[in-house]
């Protein structure tokens, strides 16, 4: 039987604990007391997935069966998360493959043979051709590539619609052939309870002119946390976008989730609790760290990069967006959720090597700040793990380090903004539309495979709801150029760290350790 989350205190006998650092992992010895909240062990996923596929397309909720909404003559569009989900990557076949593909089979019976698939990457970089077959199997990709099958382009003015704007003013404007179709399918995979529902057509399809209104400074302090939706000013603005996108577009929805399975069979240490190490958990260990300790940086990244992870899918729904997603929060608060009652004065994490925006590229510094501030802090319901201006220590080499082909406009944001200032609403007011309406950086967006101009002004907001509730942060291992640059302090070991960090909080302060990845979900009482 699955054994749910729980909550440990470090005593005399509890062995070092596994801490992830970017493309290495380490063994800390926490402090007495320290406590270490782990997720809950994986479910099982589901033994079916397509038959689980087809009743969720025949029996959906809120809505008609899938093959009474399609006809012949009709416009199809197919849109589906990016590759921004899952994390790690899923082993083949992706779950978006085995939807889209029982989906074309009822298009097909129905006499549809107008279809497009849409990637819904919103200001993401593009997918390849490599990574849009790998996700859609070799099937669909020689049959719809690369006419019929495509990445969202949110600077193609031509190919946007204005569907009006909210009671908010808020602009809604998303990809033309989505919003003119007569039917829009949407497949998504929920990671985290942040993922899907209302998030997915107004967000993933939108133009910088609809994101402007909710990625920004005021709505990221005012989401308490992005993994709580009811009490998330983002999942509300997006909600109110959905509610319009709505009333113009009709929209089917299937969304799926995954269990805690994140890593393939030789790194299932990573998902076992240290004290239950078997001998050649221990040994592999070992082996790994010291093979990673030694390995030169371009072999780490291949190692790592070929990492896919063995998920199971833990449930299928589809239909109307609310209720359909309403199903998704709960499994996965049933994979995730971990009560924990009350919060610390310092949060410990582990950033590791990959995010939503460095899949097959590089972890640069606002990446590793957007993970751990922008996601980690974030995994909470209810309050922070940490209380109030508390510290939070991260570990991360954080190297003063980019990728030039997917990142251009993150080293211009990190040589020229942050060197003038790190408030994020200083930053948005001076910076943003510089960056967002450069010419190169459209250029770049829409002919080769790098993020938005804009996007790291959005990951730098990503965290300003952790700076604006943290005392201190410290990055322990880092570069300290780096950490500097970005208005934090870098520390070499764990000690050193709580030992700058007891002018905030004390000589002795409560520490809560965040043991992750997988993803925990702290329910903070």
């Amino acid at each position: 039987m699955t054994r749910p989350g729980f909550v440990l205190e470090v005593d005399e006998r509890t062995p070092p604990l596994l801490v992830h650092e970017g493309e290495k992992v380490r063994l800390e010895t926490f402090p007495l007391g320290t406590r270490v909240v782990y997720p809950p062990e994986s479910l099982p996923g589901l033994h079916d997935v397509d038959g689980a596929i087809r009743s969720a397309l025949l029996d959906p909720h809120g809505s008609d069966p899938l093959p009474t909404l399609l006809w012949p003559g009709m416009r199809l569009t197919i849109a589906f998360d990016d590759i921004s989900l899952p994390l790690p990557p899923m082993q083949t076949p992706d779950v978006r493959q085995r939807i889209v593909e029982a989906v074309l089979t009822m298009a097909a019976a129905a006499g549809v043979d107008d279809v497009q698939l849409v990637a819904a990457n919103a200001l993401h970089r593009r997918m390849t051709p490599a990574e849009l077959r790998r996700c859609l199997g070799e099937r669909i990709f020689r049959s719809f590539f690369p006419d019929a099958l495509t990445n969202h382009d949110a600077e193609d003015r031509d190919n946007l619609l204005h569907l009006g704007t909210t009671d908010h003013g808020e602009d809604v404007e998303i990809n033309r052939r989505a919003a003119e179709s007569d039917l829009l399918v949407y497949v998504n995979i929920n990671l985290v309870a942040m993922d899907g529902g209302h998030k997915s057509v107004p967000i993933g399809l939108a133009s910088y002119k609809s994101l402007r209104h909710h990625h920004n400074t005021h709505t990221m302090l005012h989401s308490k946390s992005y993994m709580d939706p009811p009490r998330s000013a983002l999942h509300g603005s997006a909600a109110r976008m959905g509610v319009l996108v709505n009333e113009h577009v009709k929209i089917f929805h299937i969304e799926t989730t995954l269990n805690n399975d994140a890593f393939p069979s030789p790194y299932r240490f990573l998902t076992r609790r240290e004290w239950e190490w078997s001998a050649k958990d221990q040994a592999t260990m070992l082996a790994v760290k010291r093979g990673l300790d030694l390995a030169p940086a371009r072999v780490r990244s291949r190692i790592f990069r070929s990492m896919e992870a063995p998920y199971g899918v833990t449930s299928v729904q589809a239909g109307a967006t609310d209720p359909v997603h309403e199903l998704t929060l709960q499994n996965v608060h049933r994979q995730q959720l971990v009560e924990v009652q009350g919060q610390s004065d310092v949060l410990v994490v582990g950033v590791p090597y990959v995010g939503p925006y460095n899949v097959n590229s590089t972890l640069n510094p606002i990446l590793a700040m957007c993970l751990g501030m922008g996601y980690f802090f974030n995994m909470y319901r209810g309050r922070p793990l940490v209380r109030p201006g508390g510290a939070m220590i991260l570990y991360h080499p954080v190297p003063w380090e980019f990728s030039q082909l997917h990142h251009p406009s993150y080293v211009d944001f990190f040589e020229e903004v942050l060197a003038e200032s790190t408030d994020p609403a200083t930053i948005e007011k001076k910076f943003e539309q510089q960056y967002a309406t450069d010419p190169w950086y459209i250029h770049l967006y829409r002919t080769s495979y790098a993020y938005h101009g804009v996007h790291p002004f959005y990951m730098w907001y990503w965290g300003a709801h952790a700076m604006d509730h943290l005392g201190d942060v410290i990055w322990v291992g880092a570069d300290p150029r780096t950490v500097e640059r970005m208005g934090f302090r870098s520390a070499s070991t764990l000690q050193d760290a709580l030992q700058m960090a007891s002018g905030t909080v004390g000589q002795s302060p409560s520490i809560t350790y965040l043991h992750s990845p997988p993803f925990a979900l702290a329910d903070v009482r």
